[in-house]
C-alpha cells in the first residue's frame, strides 16, 4: 500500500508560496503544489481567480467563526473536502454550487 504513496511525483508535494493581498495587507501562503492545483480548480469552477477564492474563503471563515487560527491548514482541509465531495458525487457535473461558502461553514 505504501508504494502507492511513495511513488507520487515529488512535484506534487513540493511547496511554494504565493503572495496575496487580504484587505490591503500583503501576506504569503505556503502550500504544496497539489493543494494549489485544487484551489485553482475550485476557483475556476466558481469563475474567479485563486486569489479571489482565497480572499472569499478568508472573509467567510472570519464571518462564520470570528477568527482564524491556522488559515493554511483550513485551505488544505478545504481542498481535501472538495476532492471528497467530487469522489462521492456531491459535486456531480451539471450540479454547480458556489463552493466557497460550503467549504467555510462545514
Amino acid at each position: 500500500m505504501c508504494e502507492l504513496f511513495v511513488k507520487a511525483d515529488p512535484a506534487l508535494y513540493q511547496s511554494r508560496a504565493h503572495s496575496i493581498r487580504l484587505h490591503g495587507a500583503v501576506t504569503s501562503i505556503r502550500l504544496e503544489n497539489m493543494f494549489w492545483q485544487v484551489l485553482e480548480d475550485i476557483a475556476e469552477r466558481d469563475a474567479m481567480s485563486t486569489n479571489q477564492l482565497i480572499t472569499k474563503l478568508y472573509d467567510e471563515l472570519v464571518a462564520y467563526r470570528g477568527r482564524i487560527d491556522n488559515f493554511t491548514s483550513f485551505l488544505r482541509v478545504s481542498c481535501l473536502r472538495y476532492q471528497s465531495m467530487l469522489a462521492d458525487g456531491s459535486l456531480a457535473p451539471g450540479r454547480h454550487l458556489p463552493l466557497a461558502g460550503m467549504l467555510a461553514r462545514a
